[in-house]
């Protein structure tokens, strides 16, 4: 199978992308998180289409297509949440107005003139619908168009590349997301820990999945046993397995961190999760470029 620049910036938007709207339809984070995600990925997509211009073959036009549609579909979904901002998010906005109403109880604070006693100010209030999450599954459903075209061009046999384009993806885009998650902590420090969670059980069975896939002959296994020649006596191959056992590492004990009650645990996470990106990529390319 080709290392293809294009391919990988398509993949890890399409997982990325993916992710964000499993984060959305919570309607607990901030509008900001999905507006970053949505920029960053909408980039690294329109980046792909760019990349691969000058390919020819039907797996690439499928793929640059598919990444259009997907760069065009992430502005569309930012445009959509930047005119809506003033709705918010309906679960943030309920645990502002619990927490005002918690405070309001100790102070023994007064309802003022005209309101009505124990009335929850700014929750169903705001003006105007919010935005619709499910616009953030279709620039996922286009990426997916995407890495078929871009199994079939970067060869080999399609089953398994299109199993490894898939994997690959939501692997490296649940770590991505959760790493960028975590760093939003510090901006809505008041978000529970749910959102960040279900990212991290994500990543545990797909790098189970990623594991496997490249394993899968002609995959890892042909390079560690010497049927494929790394260039360096088997080093790289001993460094696959390394990033993969590390990977997963930092990932169980990111999970034990998210379980500690202190707000400083949830950065402890992040930094893991920080880690955990750079062997995860390694987990994810290192095989490509032995078995290109």
């Amino acid at each position: 199978m080709k290392f293809d620049v294009a391919t990988l910036l398509v993949q890890l938007a399409a997982g990325g992308l993916f992710f964000c709207w499993i984060t959305t339809r919570r309607r607990e984070v901030g509008l900001g998180y999905g507006w970053l995600l949505r920029s960053v990925f909408g980039v690294l997509a329109a980046l792909g289409v760019v990349a691969g211009l000058g390919q020819s073959g039907t797996g690439a036009t499928v793929r640059n297509v598919g990444a259009g549609l997907m760069a065009i579909a992430a502005a569309v979904a930012l445009t959509q949440s930047g005119y809506r901002r003033s709705a918010g998010v309906r679960g943030h906005r309920q645990v502002a107005a619990r927490r005002a109403a918690r405070v309001a109880a100790m102070t023994a604070t007064r309802d003022a003139p005209g309101e009505t006693p124990g009335e929850t100010v700014g929750d169903d209030a705001m003006s105007g619908p919010e935005f619709d999450p499910r616009l953030d599954l279709v620039g996922p459903i286009a990426g997916a168009v995407a890495l078929f075209g871009a199994a079939a061009y970067v060869g080999g046999p399609y089953e398994l590349s299109l199993l490894r384009m898939f994997v690959g993806a939501l692997f490296l885009g649940a770590l991505t997301d959760a790493m960028l998650l975590g760093h939003w902590y510090l901006v809505q420090p008041g978000l529970a820990r749910d959102p960040i969670k279900e990212l991290v059980k994500w990543v545990g069975p797909l790098w189970c999945f990623e594991l496997i896939a490249y394993l899968i002959p002609i995959g890892m296994v042909s390079v560690l046993n010497g049927t494929i020649d790394d260039g360096y006596n088997g080093i790289v191959g001993w460094m696959w397995i390394m990033a993969s056992v590390t990977t997963i590492g930092l990932v169980v004990a990111t999970w034990f961190a998210l379980k500690e009650r202190a707000y400083s645990a949830v950065m402890a996470a992040t930094g893991l999760l920080y880690l955990a990106i750079l062997t995860g990529f390694g987990m994810d390319l290192l095989p490509r470029a032995l078995l290109s």
